[in-house]
């Protein structure tokens, strides 16, 4: 969705028309779920996660700065959304872990591929909330270094720094297995 969408519809929900705010769910709703997911590793806390987004989201659009994009601002209140969940429960994602799950896959090279996949997903849930968090902004949802770093806050620089040492890790615990 471009701009000037967003903020016609932002526009038109700030008059008064409460329905209109259904067309920005549905265009983020798949991918602040996918965010949610991807740090937590649970689906219902990953679509009460995102059901409170929107909701905030709603509640504080009387505040957004339309020289920022809707859909970084959004991004933001999920992750801090989410940063809060996780600090508050104090774990960390619930992907299964296996005792080895590329041996249950050696026959078909769709279930290596899923066995790589569920490794990967272990070897994520390893890295810290912080590291995580913006190698799923950046590869899992394919947001820019630049977009990353305006929703997290940090320099670009940060970012990129942050995430090429979490890749490191990431390697390091794939390969260790």
């Amino acid at each position: 969705m471009d701009r000037k969408t967003e903020e016609d519809i932002i526009a038109r929900v700030l008059a008064g028309n409460r329905q209109a705010y259904a067309r920005l769910v549905e265009e983020y709703k798949t991918a602040i779920y996918n965010l949610a997911y991807r740090m937590t590793g649970n689906v219902q806390d990953a679509q009460d996660l995102a059901q409170e987004s929107f909701i905030r989201a709603y509640k504080n659009l009387v505040v957004f700065d339309p020289r920022r994009s809707f859909f970084t601002w959004l991004y933001t209140i999920s992750l801090n959304l989410i940063r809060n969940y996780l600090k508050k429960k104090g774990r960390e994602p619930s992907i299964p872990a296996r005792e080895n799950p590329i041996s249950e896959a050696v026959s078909a090279s769709e279930e290596q591929e899923t066995a790589r996949e569920e490794l990967l997903e272990i070897c994520l849930a390893r890295l810290s909330p912080r590291v995580r968090e913006l190698i799923v902004l950046r590869y899992y949802l394919g947001l820019s270094f630049e977009e990353v770093a305006e929703i997290t806050g940090l320099s670009t620089s940060a970012v990129k720094m942050r995430i090429y040492r979490g890749l490191e890790k990431l390697q390091k615990y794939f390969d260790g297995v």
